[in-house]
């Protein structure tokens, strides 16, 4: 398969996640939309990933426009759709919800349950129905009217529009340093990085295993 990968900058791209599609023997093109404009359709899969721009940036981040209308798009189309953090708070905007500032931001491990409807779901059912997720946000979604909720947490932390179409307020895709370089630009942290350093050095490995495991579930069910 060609699968797409939107980014919104050099410290958001696919990591965890593009190992898993080079080791399903895919194709990953990536694809920034803040110099490259609209995402083209004809993939057979995508990814919208995190960044550090936010929901009613418009007039600094024009192209959020061409991101909603592209995941209006995708939805319409019944294209593969994977959606994390920027991602799917993007696509909750473009389907109606809100997306507000948290005040203070989630950094680090929070308790997470899925629904009934996640522990079905193709792609989320392959998580534990309890888990700790990696959260890295200052801002949330709330429920697009049509969504599937799959997913609760501290703030809403995944759902599902129409069939193919899956956001996920966590970020399994990441690598340490990434994150570590994340929470270091954070303003208003819960907690010291030192703290969140420590945390993610206990937990990250087993997160990333979920994390190619819902990549892989994901792809499966793009193939299909």
């Amino acid at each position: 398969m060609r699968v797409l990968a939107v980014t919104h900058g050099p410290a958001v791209q696919p990591e965890v996640f593009g190992d898993v599609v080079s080791d399903h023997g895919h194709e990953l093109e990536l694809w920034d939309i803040r110099t490259q404009g609209s995402p083209p359709r004809g993939a057979d899969a995508v990814f919208v990933l995190g960044g550090d721009q936010n929901v009613g940036e418009e007039l600094t981040h024009p192209w959020l426009h061409d991101e909603y209308e592209a995941l209006r798009r995708y939805v319409d189309d019944e294209t593969p759709l994977f959606t994390v953090c920027l991602g799917a708070q993007t696509l909750a905007r473009a389907f109606g919800a809100e997306v507000s500032s948290l005040g203070t931001p989630l950094a680090g491990f929070y308790a997470t349950t899925l629904t009934d409807e996640g522990a079905s779901d193709p792609v989320l059912g392959v998580l534990p129905r309890r888990f700790e997720a990696l959260n890295a946000n200052g801002y949330a979604f709330t429920w697009p009217r049509t969504a599937v909720v799959l997913a609760d947490g501290p703030v809403p932390q995944a759902y599902r529009i129409g069939r193919r179409a899956w956001a996920v307020q966590f970020h399994p895709e990441v690598r340490r340093d990434q994150v570590l370089d994340w929470f270091r630009e954070m303003p208003d942290l819960p907690r010291t990085v030192d703290d969140l350093e420590r945390e993610l050095d206990d937990k990250l490995p087993a997160w990333q295993e979920l994390g190619r495991r819902l990549a892989g579930a994901f792809l499966r069910a793009a193939a299909v």
